[in-house]
Parts: structure tokens; sequence; C-alpha cells
């Protein structure tokens, strides 16, 4: 989460940088959305490991818990 956060704030001071450059305020636009879009990579990536690693772990409680079932 991290990186997600250097991210934002690199797409922030290029937005910001991009109000003061009027010259180059295009190609500044461009780099935000970029650090923008690693930023969802990121957190993506991020949400999709914690929903693998929990749905493994209910896997394993479930598995147990079929185990002792008696009916």
């Amino acid at each position: 989460m991290k990186n997600v956060l250097r991210f934002r704030a690199m797409g922030s001071l290029c937005r910001q940088q991009a109000a003061y450059n009027p010259h180059q305020r295009w190609n500044l636009f461009a780099q935000a959305e970029h650090w923008e879009r690693l930023a969802a990579v990121e957190m993506a990536s991020h949400f999709e490991e914690c929903n693998t690693s929990r749905s493994s772990d209910l896997a394993k409680i479930r598995g147990t818990s079929n185990a002792n079932d008696t009916r």
C-alpha cells in the first residue's frame, strides 16, 4: 500500500506542475495519468492477493468443519 500512496503523490505533483508550466501541461497530465494507472494496478493486485489468501483460509476452515460433520 506504500506504493499506492507514492504513486498518487507523484500524480498529484505532476498535476500541480501542470498548473505552473502551461507549455508542458499535456505532457505532465499524461505523466499524472500514468502514475494514477500504476496506483490502480497496485491496489487491484493488493486486494486480489488479500482475497486469494482469505478464500484459501475459508476453504481450509470449511474443509475441517465438514470433516467433523456427522450428519
